[in-house]
């Protein structure tokens, strides 16, 4: 062991642990776990190589170096995660926001900007961290969110994002199964989004471990076909939607032609598109009622 642990001699060591165990990025999670336990900008570690660690620093950065090498996600050991350029509370009763769901939060901006409602409604169906809900009414500010979900952990989680970007009085927390919101809404709102489970079951356990071991199942799991929450909420989000209202909901690579041709037996919407993420998939379905 070094006698005196400077911040590059951690960082040297910590990579080549890391990438003997596997993970992914393992020079990029040495900086980001050691700035995390020393408080500083990543890019701060930079300028102070020759900075010796004390005691309880190395303490701490020992165990948050355990656990990455589990292949705990990093955003669980940090408790954070950026979405839409808002810094997130994360932990393990939520899934991590990934930045294909903003492809989703730019087309329901898109949707509520033409809207003629002087105070509209969202339904959020799934919220988790609240990461969907919280853009919406940082970006709108006439926005209201009615956001739901099952756990009780996950919207305690949501609450404190909504208070930390001061939108808590927008975005209305509500404990319920993930359809159940559909069936006691009415025909309230002018959106609905969600991000649903949709990964099929029997794919979860070859997903990379950070996802298929430490991500709530609850929040993956869609399913034989990954589509079973998603064709509920196809069947049921019309009686929810005020006319002409739309519905947003993200899908899995794979899924867009499946679900438009189920569509066909959906009369219950008068047109369906699917919007492309950043890397050309269709990522989110969006239909409308008459």
């Amino acid at each position: 062991m070094e006698a005196t642990w400077t911040i590059l001699k951690l960082i040297q060591w910590t990579t080549q642990y890391f990438s003997r165990k596997g993970v992914a990025q393992p020079r990029t999670d040495a900086e980001v776990l050691l700035a995390h336990v020393l408080g500083i900008e990543r890019i701060q570690l930079y300028l102070r190589f020759d900075q010796p660690l004390r005691e309880p620093e190395l303490a701490e950065y020992r165990e948050a170096v355990r656990r990455r090498a589990t292949h705990e996600p990093l955003q669980y050991i940090t408790g954070r995660q950026e979405f839409w350029s808002l810094e997130l509370e994360v932990s393990p009763s939520v899934l991590i926001p990934r930045p294909e769901t903003e492809v989703l939060v730019e087309k329901a901006l898109a949707l509520l900007k033409g809207n003629g409602s002087a105070i509209p409604w969202v339904l959020d169906l799934g919220t988790g961290s609240g990461a969907i809900a919280i853009a919406l009414a940082h970006e709108h500010s006439g926005v209201q969110v009615l956001a739901t979900d099952i756990s009780t952990a996950a919207l305690a989680v949501a609450q404190r994002n909504a208070r930390r970007h001061h939108v808590a009085d927008r975005v209305h927390l509500v404990a319920m199964d993930l359809c159940c919101g559909l069936a006691v809404s009415g025909g309230i709102f002018d959106l609905i989004v969600s991000n649903p489970p949709y990964i099929a079951s029997s794919d979860i356990p070859g997903l990379a471990p950070e996802i298929a071991r430490f991500e709530p199942r609850n929040a993956l799991d869609g399913g034989l076909q990954g589509l079973d929450v998603i064709h509920q909420i196809m069947e049921q989000a019309h009686g929810s939607l005020k006319p002409s209202g739309s519905l947003l909901v993200e899908i899995g690579q794979g899924q867009a032609e499946l679900l438009r041709h189920q569509q066909v037996n959906q009369p219950s919407y008068i047109s369906i598109d699917f919007i492309a993420d950043y890397a050309g998939i269709p990522r989110v379905l969006h239909l409308r009622r008459p």
